[in-house]
């Protein structure tokens, strides 16, 4: 399983509000069944099989292109780990572990 962060920026729109262009491409994971995702200030993070997920954010991206964008940039991040599974939770975790107490 991997863990992919998706940021889909559309250019060249009439106002620099892309909210509306993020929540189309978030329909499309609202649309999917057994996908783990949670939206971040700056980007989508997914957690699912690789090519599920990649295929998933091929349609994130065309979903902005179906709302009149002549240019789209995704950016796609991914962590896919081979010797134990991942998820967006597990990473969380061992990182407050390391910090302890001291984290909020």
């Amino acid at each position: 399983m991997a863990v992919v962060e998706v940021t889909v920026i559309p250019l060249g729109t009439k106002t620099p509000s892309i909210s509306e262009y993020v929540a189309r491409a978030l329909d499309v994971l609202r649309e999917e069944k057994d996908i783990k995702y949670e939206l971040t200030s700056t980007g989508t993070i997914i957690e699912g099989d690789l090519d599920k997920v990649l295929n998933l954010a091929k349609k994130m991206h065309e979903s902005v292109f179906d709302e009149g964008v002549s240019r789209v940039i995704t950016i796609i991040r991914v962590d896919d780990r081979r010797d134990k599974q991942l998820s967006i939770k597990g990473k969380l975790k061992s990182v407050k572990k390391k910090l302890g107490k001291s984290f909020n």
